[in-house]
């Protein structure tokens, strides 16, 4: 295995706790990579506003880095904060989108700036806003409001009933989105050829790093563009089976238990092979 160079961490159910703490120990563990050479890029589902916190936990708003944001549509500089990407779902896309949800009675939501808009209140969005810290605003013409396109759609519901759901809109938009469950409850909708795979290719060209010398650790289906794409793709012990069945490497521990630090250590600092 190539020494890495560039380390993509998703943050919920990878990076942070249960509690949404990043431990200390883990804070050390990334900053002693850093320290041998390697360039940390967050990667999540979350808009900038709500992995700003985390960044600046790692200390990132003082040394270079990346955040992998909306699962990739936008991409931002840690230290200046410079959008370096951005991407959009087009208007028409959006608006389909949105009308095949919501005629199967749906809310759908969409986030801007420090702000999660929705079409309608539901418990999922609760439990999101609990998640991100974001503040919930229910817009009577939600149509209106995403007919200007946006950079991702989430549908929140029970997993049961959104993988109909799913087929439904891959059978109208397949060719035109990127589309997966990021938690079982919330299905996203991204545009097409747009993922955290891609976005991680992107900052590794700007840094003039080789796939071969990335690393991506995550737990969910949003995670696994970038953790195939990666030279060596790690999925959580807590993770999605799914995910564990298309990692090069499954951690021993779970995010409540460092599993980040686990990789880091053996891997990084130490610069062992999957097959040690």
């Amino acid at each position: 295995m190539n020494a890495v160079r560039l380390l993509a961490l998703d943050l919920d159910d990878t990076l942070l706790r249960s509690d949404l703490t990043i431990s200390y120990r883990t804070r050390n563990a990334i900053k002693r990579a850093e320290a041998a050479g390697v360039t940390v890029a967050l990667a999540s589902g979350r808009i900038p506003a709500a992995m700003e916190h985390f960044a600046h936990l790692l200390g990132m708003h003082k040394r270079p880095g990346y955040l992998i944001c909306n699962n990739g549509t936008v991409i931002q500089e840690s230290q200046s904060g410079a959008t370096v990407s951005e991407v959009k779902i087009e208007p028409g896309t959006a608006l389909t989108a949105f009308d095949l949800a919501d005629a199967e009675g749906f809310p759908v939501q969409i986030y801007e700036d420090d702000i999660m808009y929705v079409s309608r209140s539901n418990e999922f969005t609760e439990y999101d806003q609990s998640l991100t810290g974001l503040r919930q605003v229910v817009v009577e013409n939600f149509r209106a409001m995403v007919s200007g396109g946006c950079h991702k759609l989430l549908i929140p519901g029970d997993p049961a009933l959104l993988a109909p759901l799913e087929s439904i809109i891959k059978t109208y938009l397949g060719n035109d989105i990127t589309l997966f469950t990021s938690k079982p409850y919330f299905l996203e909708i991204l545009p097409a050829h747009t993922d955290k795979g891609t976005a991680l290719a992107m900052v590794a060209k700007l840094l003039g790093v080789k796939q071969e010398e990335a690393m991506a650790i995550g737990d969910s289906m949003n995670d696994e563009a970038m953790i195939r794409w990666a030279g060596m793709g790690v999925a959580m012990a807590n993770g999605d089976d799914r995910i564990k069945s298309i990692a090069a490497l499954v951690t021993e521990k779970t995010n409540d238990d460092d599993g980040v630090v686990e990789v880091i250590e053996k891997y990084i600092l130490a610069k062992g092979t999957p097959n040690d």
